[in-house]
């Protein structure tokens, strides 16, 4: 099962520094274990939401230094962004694998799928047992469809504006967190489905 589903930058975007990366949209399938305080008693629902958003933030950060270094031991740079070269920047995206041990950041250990496309950084978090071929096509889908639907190469955060559609994007590919074996024919009808719901 996929725990959550991030996009994030990896490039120091406006006023963020060069060690920073800002979450630009964030899902979390499932229920998570209840979090329990130093004094043995259940966070406040304000409390557990500061804990879920800093263990996206570890996810993050983890995957931009996994990203940085990745990019610099190929010797490639983090381009200028530019719309309509959405399949060409898919192409030279980098992308690795995190294993995130139990407690750094979520319970139970857990993998990290990352895809480095420019300035963004598409990650799932699944579980250790999951197909991690079929969890890196899934990623590879998703991220295809948000860069050429959604345009999220353009200036601004239009990820923030335009979360309805991932999350429709998201409940097509990864319903309730669960990865699909998808045949030929399937996909294909899926493209035409989502095509048409994000061209509205």
């Amino acid at each position: 099962m996929v725990l959550c589903f991030l996009i994030h930058t990896v490039c120091p975007v406006g006023v963020l520094s060069a060690g920073e990366s800002r979450i630009l949209y964030s899902r979390i399938f499932g229920q998570e274990e209840p979090v329990l305080s130093g004094e043995g008693r259940e966070l406040t629902p304000e409390q557990r939401r500061l804990a879920q958003k800093e263990r996206h933030n570890v996810v993050a950060r983890q995957v931009r230094s996994a990203v940085c270094l990745s990019r610099e031991a190929s010797g490639s740079v983090c381009a200028e962004a530019v719309l309509g070269e959405e399949t060409v920047a898919l192409g030279e995206a980098d992308s690795g694998v995190l294993s995130l041990g139990p407690g750094e950041p979520f319970a139970r250990q857990s993998v990290a799928l990352w895809l480095g496309v420019q300035a963004l950084a598409f990650t799932l978090v699944c579980q250790p047992y999951e197909n991690l071929l079929l969890a890196e096509g899934t990623l590879h889908k998703l991220a295809r469809y948000c860069l050429e639907e959604l345009r999220l190469l353009g200036l601004g955060s239009e990820v923030l504006l335009k979360s309805d559609r991932v999350d429709a994007l998201l409940q097509r590919l990864l319903p309730h967190g669960q990865l699909l074996f998808l045949n030929h024919r399937f996909a294909q009808n899926m493209d035409k489905e989502l095509s048409s719901y994000m061209s509205k």
